[in-house]
C-alpha cells in the first residue's frame, strides 16, 4: 500500500493508505453507520456519485462473494475505512475486498481517521471531495472538488436504471404464494433498484416487471399491471423529472408503493417539496415511529434528501417520522392508493422490522380494486 489522500471542497484533508485502484475519483463524501454489509453498500446503486466512509472500525474480515451484491458492479466512486482486514476468513468468501476493488477500478483508503471525518461532515454537512493517490497538493485537489457538479446537476438515475424492461425471475421461490393465491402483476420503476428488493417483492407474492426510469405512464398502463413500485436510487429527486411526470400521470389510476427515492418522487409528483439534509441518513440503525400505532421500527436507510412536511398537498398525510431529527419517514394518500416510506423495508443489509410493508402493498392493491 502507498499513501493516499482525501481532500474535501473546504480544504480539509484526510490522509490514508491506498488499497484499491490507484486512480483519482470525485464524489460527494458521506458516511454509513452500518456494522456489517460492506459488499451490499459498495454495490448499492443509491451510492452512485458518492465517496463512502464506513464508521465501523474493521472492514474486510469476511471477504466478498457472488450472492450479496445489490447490482452488477461496485457503484461507489471511492471507499474510506479505518482498518483493513486483508486476510478474510469466512466459509462464503470467494475473494478478498482488496482484489474486489482493484478488479472494479475503484480507489479506496484505509487508516483514515473516519471518526474525525464523520464529525466534520456532521458539523459542516456532506460535501464534495476527491480521493487521490499520493503526490497531489491539497489546495489543487480542493479546487478540483469545488469545481465538480453538485448532486442536483447530475442525472444519476439515468446512470443506474436498466436499459430495457424485463420480467424478474427468482428460481429460489415457487410460482404460488401462501394459501395458493395467484401472484399479483406489478411494474417496478428501476431508479437504481437493489436486487434484495426484487427478491422481497417476489417472496411477497408479486410478479414483477422491471422498467427503465424513462418509461412513460401510458406504456406502463398498457402492461396490465395492478400496482406500481418506485424503487430506491441516487441523487436529487428534483433531477428525475421524467419519472416524476410519469408518476403524476399514474397516481390515482393504480396503487403505488414508493421507497427511498421513490418516496421522494411520489411526494414531488403530488405537489410536495423536497430538501437536502445536512448529512443524510445512511446506516442500519435509524429509529422510525409509526404515528398511528406508536410503534418504533429500526430501519435501514440511505438517502440525502427528504420531503418537507410543511409543504404537503391536501390528502397527502405523514404516517411515520424519524426519531433522531423528526423528518418525514412515511406518507399515505388514502383516496389515491399511495403508500411510501423513506427507508429500505427490504434491508439488505439491515433489520427486518419493516418486512410487513410488502404485505401492506398487497393489501392496498386488493382494497383499491374493491367497488367504492
Amino acid at each position: 500500500m502507498s499513501e493516499g489522500l482525501l481532500v474535501l471542497e473546504d480544504g480539509r484533508a484526510f490522509p490514508g493508505r491506498t488499497f484499491g485502484a490507484g486512480v483519482e475519483r470525485f464524489g460527494e463524501v458521506v458516511f454509513n453507520t452500518s456494522m456489517t454489509g460492506y459488499q451490499e453498500i459498495l454495490t448499492d446503486p443509491s451510492y452512485q456519485g458518492q465517496i463512502v466512509a464506513l464508521t465501523v472500525t474493521e472492514v474486510g474480515n469476511y471477504g466478498v462473494n457472488s450472492e450479496d451484491p445489490q447490482s452488477g458492479r461496485i457503484q461507489v466512486e471511492g471507499f474510506l475505512i479505518r482498518s483493513l482486514s486483508a486476510s478474510p476468513s469466512n466459509w462464503r468468501a470467494q475473494k478478498g475486498l482488496v482484489q474486489y476493488l482493484v478488479e472494479s477500478g475503484v480507489p479506496a483508503l484505509t487508516e483514515v481517521d473516519t471518526r474525525a471525518l464523520t464529525r466534520h461532515i456532521r458539523s459542516r454537512g456532506a460535501m464534495k471531495g476527491v480521493l487521490a493517490p499520493a503526490g497531489g497538493e491539497v489546495e489543487v485537489l480542493a479546487r478540483k472538488a469545488r469545481a465538480m457538479p453538485g448532486m442536483n446537476q447530475l442525472d444519476l438515475v439515468g446512470r443506474v436504471t436498466c436499459q430495457a424492461a424485463f420480467r424478474h425471475q427468482d428460481t429460489g421461490v415457487g410460482g404460488e404464494v401462501a394459501g395458493g393465491a395467484a401472484r399479483i402483476p406489478i411494474v417496478a420503476y428501476d431508479l437504481g433498484m437493489k436486487r434484495s428488493i426484487l427478491k422481497r417483492l417476489h417472496a411477497s407474492g408479486f410478479e414483477v416487471t422491471v422498467v427503465p426510469a424513462s418509461t412513460p405512464a401510458e406504456t406502463v398502463l398498457a402492461m396490465g399491471a395492478r400496482g406500481i413500485f418506485l424503487s430506491n436510487g441516487p441523487g436529487d429527486p428534483t433531477s428525475a423529472t421524467t419519472v416524476v411526470e410519469s408518476t403524476r400521470r399514474l397516481a390515482g389510476r393504480l396503487p403505488i408503493f414508493g421507497i427511498c427515492l421513490g418516496h421522494q418522487i411520489l411526494g414531488l409528483a403530488l405537489g410536495a417539496k423536497t430538501f437536502k439534509l445536512k448529512f443524510g441518513h445512511r446506516g442500519g440503525n435509524q429509529p422510525v415511529k409509526d404515528l398511528a400505532t406508536g410503534r418504533v421500527l429500526i430501519t435501514a436507510q440511505n438517502h440525502g434528501y427528504a420531503v418537507d412536511p410543511e409543504r404537503l398537498p391536501p390528502g397527502l398525510e405523514v404516517t411515520q417520522m424519524n426519531l433522531n431529527d423528526q423528518t418525514v419517514e412515511g406518507l399515505r394518500h388514502r383516496e389515491m392508493g399511495i403508500l411510501a416510506v423513506q427507508y429500505h423495508p427490504e434491508a439488505g443489509p439491515g433489520p427486518h422490522d419493516s418486512f410487513p410493508l410488502f404485505d401492506s402493498f398487497r393489501d392496498l392493491i386488493l382494497s383499491f380494486e374493491q367497488p367504492r
